[in-house]
């Protein structure tokens, strides 16, 4: 868009061609200020409405390029065409079967066209057309309404065009939405930081090679996918983080009952002192061992009023309602067991 001239834009945009100038829409804004002026003259040219009138400003059109809605219904009505309001609760319209569409906020305008198959945003505030998908248009509309902006239907045959015939044979996608003009800045600005992992990540599945454009329903499934995968990832490093602090866990419950062991007691039958002590000796001296242990074992079982524990009550009640600290003796005393079982068979033979 150059100046201020939305409506000479909205218009060629509209008819896809450079039909009207600045001056022709300024001409049909003069006519129809001097018919207004005709209408109020007929009051009496001395009344004091006729010399308000007159003093005040046009309303087609201003010194920054604006137009009215009237020029450009009067423009348009050369084509044949005709410009109904959109939201008439009468007309019942369905903007999927209709043409295209002008919309207005204050002093801006721009048109919505079919092209071929396909609807385009064709505001003259932007670098270029932004696609528009089917089931994307109603909603698009019904957000400028709620942003307060005024919707014309277009109704009638507009001129043929280059690009209507063109997409009628083909398709486009839009990779990449177009930017509104003066962000050419903070777009290359943008490109200079690192770009986030969805980003990335769209880019891998769609690489964009300069030749079509990317639905925008299409580029939101692209997104949603790539946050899927990020939280998917997520989920399996914590996953590992939790099975790390179960063996650490286990490998303190494990450190802890090597060292309740006395040290004076052997932990492999291969050490230097079990070399230089008989068979005999070494028995006798576990089994007093042993024994110590149980006698206090049972001691403090009793004066807590604890049940002993053993390998039977483990194997009845795995980790019902046991702590931590009980099912750790109960490990200890399966373990006492088994070495005294062995030292017996040891000894039998």
């Amino acid at each position: 868009q150059e100046g201020s001239l939305c409506a000479q834009h909205c218009l060629n945009n509209l008819l896809q061609g450079e039909y009207f100038s600045p001056v022709e829409l300024s001409s049909i804004a003069q006519q129809l200020d001097e018919e207004e002026r005709m209408r109020m003259a007929e009051g009496g040219v001395s009344s004091e409405e006729y010399r308000t009138f007159l003093q005040q400003p046009s309303v087609n059109m201003d010194d920054s390029g604006f137009f009215s809605i009237q020029v450009i219904s009067n423009a348009l009505k050369v084509w044949g065409l005709e410009l109904i309001l959109f939201n008439s609760p009468e007309l019942g319209i369905d903007p999927i079967n209709e043409k295209s569409f002008i919309c207005n906020y204050k002093e801006h305008w721009f048109t919505v066209r079919k092209l071929g198959k396909q609807w385009f945003n064709l505001n003259s505030l932007l670098m270029g057309p932004e696609l528009i998908s089917d089931t994307y248009l109603a909603l698009f509309l019904a957000q400028l309404q709620q942003e307060g902006y005024s919707i014309f239907v277009v109704k009638g045959d507009l001129p043929d065009c280059e690009a209507d015939q063109l997409l009628q044979m083909i398709r486009v996608q839009q990779m990449q939405r177009p930017k509104l003009i003066g962000e050419e800045t903070a777009q290359s600005r943008d490109q200079r930081l690192p770009r986030s992992d969805v980003d990335q990540a769209i880019e891998v599945n769609h690489p964009f090679d300069g030749t079509g454009m990317l639905d925008e329903d299409e580029e939101n499934f692209q997104r949603a996918l790539a946050l899927s995968r990020q939280e998917i990832d997520m989920e399996d490093e914590e996953a590992d983080l939790r099975r790390a602090i179960q063996l650490s866990m286990q490998g303190s419950r494990r450190s802890e009952f090597l060292d309740s062991l006395p040290q004076n007691v052997p932990q492999s039958p291969h050490t230097s002192q079990t070399d230089s002590l008989s068979s005999e000796e070494l028995r006798r001296r576990r089994q007093a061992y042993f024994e110590k242990q149980q006698q206090q074992q049972d001691q403090t079982l009793n004066l807590h009023d604890k049940p002993s524990l053993s390998s039977s009550t483990l194997e009845a009640d795995p980790g019902g309602d046991m702590s931590e600290e009980d099912m750790l003796q109960a490990a200890m005393n399966m373990s006492l067991e088994s070495v005294r079982n062995h030292l017996n068979t040891e000894e039998d033979k």
